[in-house]
């Protein structure tokens, strides 16, 4: 399964207006929820912290790409927002974010496998400046999904 394969209209938002890291990763956990990805707000939530307390997730280049595997989670996804404004995120360039791109991975051994395919899939598109510059660009879903083809 590739990125694009798993993108989802009703957990994207191009223009989410979240003033903070708290504000986002709340927003886009409760698109996933709404979606039926997670069964758990609060569980899922917490492991989500819980991973951004072990390391940065901010990967440069006004990218973030949080996650953390969880029990609440029933189905894979990623869970993709874009701010007009950026946010505080510790990132390995200093600089904050403004797409943040939220994974939703069960627990379990294939999860945690297909998880580590998707984030390095996910991690080389976003390493090629024309990939991410579209993506930057992009105002809606259309425009995202033909950014990672």
């Amino acid at each position: 399964m590739a990125v694009e394969e798993i993108l989802d209209q009703r957990i994207i938002d191009l223009n989410m207006k979240a003033k903070n890291k708290e504000e986002v990763l709340s927003y886009l956990a409760e698109l996933l929820k709404r979606a039926g990805y997670i069964d758990d707000l609060n569980g899922y939530l917490q492991d989500v912290y819980l991973r951004e307390q072990e390391g940065i997730t901010g990967i440069g280049n006004h990218v973030a790409i949080p996650h953390g595997k969880s029990d609440s989670v029933k189905q894979v996804g990623i869970a993709i927002g874009k701010t007009d404004q950026m946010i505080e995120w510790e990132s390995y360039d200093g600089e904050p974010s403004n797409l943040v791109f939220l994974f939703a991975v069960p627990r379990n051994s294939e999860g945690t496998k297909e998880h580590l395919r998707l984030i390095s899939e996910l991690a080389g598109k976003l390493g090629n400046g024309v990939t991410l510059e579209k993506l930057r660009m992009a105002k809606n879903y259309t425009e995202l999904t033909n950014a990672f083809l």
